[in-house]
């Protein structure tokens, strides 16, 4: 049977959106989920994301995450955007109001600004370990030995593992290779998004993330996030950062624990299709 679909995008990390309200538990098989993320032979996705009835009654809609591989994901900063900017759209949703949506991993808060900029309350960052998960006693920073290199990063959850790393140069070659190998480590149970960072400013970074389920993409929303919250944690960043990526630009404002962090930035509507 045919379905309708709307291809999306949040600085260049892009989505196809489902409308499951009326048909919720359609969710494809990892097989099929992987034909349709191919660019060459299917519709061409870093993940799939569906908007459904709320399982939390405290919320309005539910979104579930795919990642182009097939495998769930327990969250996505751009995509719920997305989400947002598509409600927002179907006139469900009214600017400058708070709407509770309900993500794999728990609520968020969206709050449209306007037709494609979109505000969203991702939670306060989780640095303990058994959270994210990391298989190892809570620090600051980790070291691991990999691939003959020392490599040292931050970890944290966004409701989904990332590990942070400070590069002094984001052309660095060595980043291509370590991506991968980070991501899929042992000491990161359910593999992990790997954020590259480099600090340019007390309040602007740059970044790359190679994401687990998707390799590397033009932009990662809860990578920024991360990014943000480990440089604050370790006080290389200001409480307001503004977050440059392949795909363009997020402002990530966090006051500390205690606190939720604030993620801003676009959502693009490409074109509707079927498949």
């Amino acid at each position: 049977m045919p379905s309708r679909f709307t291809k999306m995008h949040g600085i260049g990390n892009d989505f196809v959106i489902v409308d499951w309200r009326e048909d919720a538990g359609r969710v494809p098989n990892a097989a099929r989920i992987k034909a349709m993320a191919d660019r060459h032979t299917g519709i061409g996705f870093d993940q799939l994301i569906s908007i459904e009835p709320p399982r939390d009654p405290s919320c309005e809609f539910y979104y579930g995450i795919w990642n182009s591989d097939g495998s769930p994901s327990g969250q996505c900063g751009n995509g719920v955007r997305c989400v947002a900017a598509w409600l927002y759209r179907d006139g469900v949703i009214e600017r400058d109001v708070p709407v509770r949506l309900e993500s794999p991993s728990g609520p968020v808060v969206v709050r449209v600004l306007d037709e494609s900029t979109v505000t969203v309350d991702m939670g306060e960052p989780d640095f303990t370990p058994a959270h994210i998960p990391l298989d190892h006693a809570p620090h600051a920073t980790y070291t691991l030995h990999v691939d003959g290199e020392e490599v040292s990063f931050g970890a944290v959850s966004m409701g989904n593992p990332h590990g942070v790393v400070f590069v002094d140069d984001l052309a660095d070659p060595r980043i291509e290779r370590l991506g991968p190998l980070l991501t899929n480590h042992p000491i990161f149970p359910q593999g992990a998004n790997i954020g590259f960072v480099q600090r340019t400013t007390a309040d602007q970074l740059k970044l790359r993330v190679h994401e687990r389920g998707s390799g590397w993409t033009r932009a990662c929303g809860t990578g920024a996030c991360a990014a943000a919250a480990v440089s604050q944690a370790l006080g290389l960043a200001a409480p307001v950062v503004a977050v440059a990526l392949p795909g363009g630009e997020l402002t990530i404002e966090w006051h500390g624990p205690g606190h939720t962090l604030w993620m801003t930035g676009p959502a693009a509507f490409v074109f509707e299709g079927e498949v």
